[in-house]
């Protein structure tokens, strides 16, 4: 079904008034013409009230768009800690992947999202090994696209004492020690010994 403007403009100006007339179990999860609903929206615009409203009034945090992102994958992958509270605390799944078939841990890993990582980490179930479709899990990706910063050391730290399997090896049968010996991070280096 097709998105209201008028819904989507109040989302994006933060409307909530007008919404509370005009949303109801039908429309909230209706999708534009790039299959975003309005969660979606509002957590492009991290917008934590409205997408507080909209959740607390059936809105899908796990509907993903044409290019497979969710409103918690997106989340998780931009850094917006509240956000990915939010979408936990209703309903998040871990078994939905992005376009790379990635979990949103993996992203905030790369990206050097200590707070989500943290978070995600030390979630209860949340797939801290979880392989994407380039053989890849958080711990890799925080080394192997990562830049050895602090954020990254610590986020490698925070893996590895919350389990993270440090010997999985990436399609070409590289581990996490190995890339971080590569690119000289001889700190992460000495978290994997």
């Amino acid at each position: 079904m097709k998105m209201d403007s008028e819904i989507v403009s109040a989302v994006k100006r933060g409307d909530t008034v007008y919404l509370e007339k005009h949303l109801n179990s039908e429309n909230v999860n209706e999708v534009n013409e790039k299959s975003e609903n309005l969660l979606m929206i509002a957590t492009y615009q991290n917008d934590y009230t409205m997408a507080s409203f909209l959740v607390k009034n059936g809105a899908d945090p796990n509907q993903q768009d044409e290019i497979f992102n969710s409103p918690f994958l997106y989340a998780g992958a931009s850094g917006y800690l509240d956000l990915v509270k939010l979408y936990l605390a209703y309903g998040a799944r871990f078994d939905v992947y992005n376009q790379y078939g990635g979990t949103a841990l993996i992203p905030a890993a790369e990206k050097g999202f200590v707070d989500v990582v943290r978070l995600l980490a030390h979630t209860k179930n949340f797939p801290i090994n979880h392989v994407n479709n380039f053989g890849q899990t958080a711990l890799m990706k925080a080394i192997s696209m990562g830049d050895g910063s602090k954020n990254h050391v610590e986020i490698v730290n925070i893996l590895i004492k919350a389990g993270a399997d440090k010997n999985i090896p990436d399609k070409e049968g590289v581990i996490a020690i190995d890339h971080a010996k590569n690119k000289g991070f001889s700190d992460i280096v000495d978290l994997l010994y």
